[in-house]
């Protein structure tokens, strides 16, 4: 039985998992770091949509630019029970969870959970409204914020328009004729079934992102969701590294190396990728899903480091999610559980509490425009700029796991400094040029800069 049918049938997972939880207690141990090869093509820096790269001629031809985040302010206003309208919140879920008593939601709430993506059918939809949290359900609830489409559509149905027989994996042949596809038909019937003017979301994976074309990919992306997703699990799955997986990134598709496959830049590439199919640019919010525990069963696949997570989150975050999505099982590993959050060991625990935590003191940042053509970053690493409260913020984080020093061009170069949100200190600008470094693959900083006289309207 597969990984995707037990997501499609949460009581299933919960069924197979429950006798294994009791006796978690401790995370997996971490994989080794591989050296760092000679840079390919796979592992340049991704450069978010809007921001220049390094090698132009003339960076700042174009004048800095506010672009407001996907989907824009007010994305679900007129929805059933739409997110809050705070700058201060930014989702933060988990997917296919169990709530059925206060204390395993506030064992949630503890580690920064406000959201939830799927539920066990036997969870307390309205328990989760009351305590001022968001539950997105695939059954119809009148306390629900979003309605979730089927999991992962583009790889067990494919893109096409074939009847769908009504079954899942595992339960006999999908399409009408069995050699047929018909993924756009499987979500068109289950978006029948959503409650009126209710948030829609859709998660995809390796069709989406590896396998169609732009134009079903698109489809895909487009047609039936307001919010998407795709769980590409770059520290974890052990076939992703593969020519027809991963090793398409490349100009010519291949094995991608440890080094090349295994990094957290790599969440942010698949950020992007759904970003680049959503038509018209920017009109539609994306969600990062990151892997906190083991999920897959073979032997030969990892379990992900707290480390990897900070870095996949962030990553994700400096490519313009709009919410980050944990997958919260484990199917192998030291920690077989449903809920791994709340199962495997408060070294987790605390550790994802941490990352959660910046996330949520970033929220406003997070949540405010992006400052396009305002920055060059040089070296490996992946940066964006934000506009808030009058101040320039900068997003990096590294797009390798070693040691390195970097340098950030920043058009607004009146300034003499920029102070480093969280660290207590600050660099300095010298002819506009920020230079700093990193210590691995999971760091991150954000920079603030008196943005007057360089944002619009300042």
């Amino acid at each position: 039985m597969n990984r995707t049918l037990l997501r499609a049938h949460p009581g299933l997972a919960l069924a197979m998992l429950v006798a294994a939880t009791a006796a978690c207690t401790q995370v997996p141990s971490e994989p080794q770091v591989v050296p760092e090869p000679t840079p390919t093509p796979a592992a340049s820096s991704v450069v978010p949509s809007g921001v220049p790269t390094a090698e132009s001629a003339d960076p700042f031809r174009t004048l800095p630019s506010l672009r407001p985040v996907d989907g824009g302010d007010g994305y679900l206003d007129g929805k059933v029970h739409p997110f809050p309208d705070q700058e201060s919140f930014f989702p933060v879920a988990v997917w296919h969870s169990s709530v059925m008593d206060a204390g395993q939601l506030e064992l949630d709430r503890a580690v920064g959970i406000n959201t939830y993506v799927q539920l066990t059918p036997d969870s307390d939809v309205d328990l989760i409204r009351r305590a001022g949290m968001q539950a997105l359900t695939s059954t119809a609830s009148g306390a629900a914020s979003g309605f979730v489409l089927p999991d992962e559509v583009d790889m067990w149905a494919r893109a096409g328009d074939a009847q769908w027989s009504g079954n899942y994996p595992g339960e006999g042949d999908i399409c009408v004729p069995s050699s047929s596809t018909c993924g756009f038909t499987v979500l068109a019937k289950a978006l029948e079934q959503a409650p009126k003017d209710i948030a829609v979301y859709a998660n995809f994976g390796k069709g989406v992102t590896f396998w169609e074309p732009d134009e079903s990919a698109s489809k895909f992306v487009n047609s039936y969701a307001d919010i998407v997703s795709a769980d590409n699990y770059w520290f974890t799955d052990p076939n992703i590294c593969n020519p027809a997986e991963g090793g398409t990134l490349l100009e010519v598709p291949a094995e991608l190396s440890a080094v090349e496959c295994r990094r957290a830049a790599n969440y942010g590439w698949t950020v992007e990728r759904l970003r680049s199919l959503a038509k018209p640019a920017g009109s539609k919010p994306v969600w990062a899903f990151v892997e906190v525990g083991h999920p897959f069963s073979e032997e030969d696949s990892p379990a992900i480091t707290i480390e990897q997570i900070r870095g996949a989150v962030w990553s994700s975050l400096i490519h313009g999610a709009r919410g980050i999505v944990y997958f919260n099982h484990s199917f192998g590993g030291d920690c077989a559980s449903q809920n791994v959050l709340r199962d495997c060991g408060e070294k987790l625990r605390g550790g994802v509490a941490k990352i959660n935590s910046e996330v949520s003191r970033a929220a406003p940042i997070l949540n405010a425009p992006f400052l396009d053509n305002a920055i060059v970053p040089e070296g490996r690493i992946d940066a964006s700029a934000k506009a808030y409260a009058g101040d320039i913020y900068i997003l990096a984080a590294p797009t390798q796991a070693s040691t390195q020093a970097f340098r950030i061009t920043v058009a607004c170069s009146s300034q003499d400094s920029a102070q480093v949100v969280g660290e207590d200190r600050s660099v300095r600008l010298k002819d506009g040029i920020l230079e700093d470094g990193f210590a691995g693959g999971d760091a991150v900083r954000i920079y603030r800069i008196a943005g007057k006289g360089c944002i619009p309207g300042t």
